[in-house]
């Protein structure tokens, strides 16, 4: 199987599946719509202007230095740096430049963050919420 056969191959998933497939995979917000993720992942859409706003990539590079303590929350990372594409999670959760927002796998904004949040911060808030403390005691996450 060539490296091209893979990527076909991968084009065909869904989002869903994709992200099974690879955890650590980050999407373009783009590709997605939150409602396909209800109650099977807990996005978190990091916002900017541009990919090169600093913040932006401030946050990025904390989430990839960590992405196995997402990967083990069910945590699925998108990001939107492009205002004119008006993706449909742009228009949905109205950022005004760089932000970070937390999505529970109910569907409900759990945080909006105005600048970088860390991983840490990040898994206490998300250790925090009602699903994620029952998936704790359920042994499941």
């Amino acid at each position: 199987m060539t490296v091209e056969d893979v990527v076909a191959e991968l084009e065909t998933l869904s989002v869903v599946d994709q992200w099974r497939a690879n955890p650590t995979t980050i999407f373009s917000s783009i590709d997605i719509e939150i409602e396909d993720l209800h109650f099977i992942a807990r996005p978190l859409v990091v916002f900017a202007d541009s990919p090169a706003d600093p913040m932006f990539i401030e946050q990025m590079d904390m989430l990839l230095a960590d992405m196995d303590a997402l990967r083990l929350r069910d945590v699925i990372v998108i990001t939107d740096t492009d205002p004119s594409a008006r993706s449909l999670v742009r228009q949905e959760l109205r950022p005004r430049g760089f932000g970070l927002v937390l999505i529970g796998k109910d569907g409900r904004v759990a945080q909006r963050k105005p600048s970088p949040f860390s991983v840490r911060e990040l898994s206490r808030a998300i250790d925090k919420m009602p699903l994620r403390q029952q998936e704790i005691r359920e042994g499941s996450g």
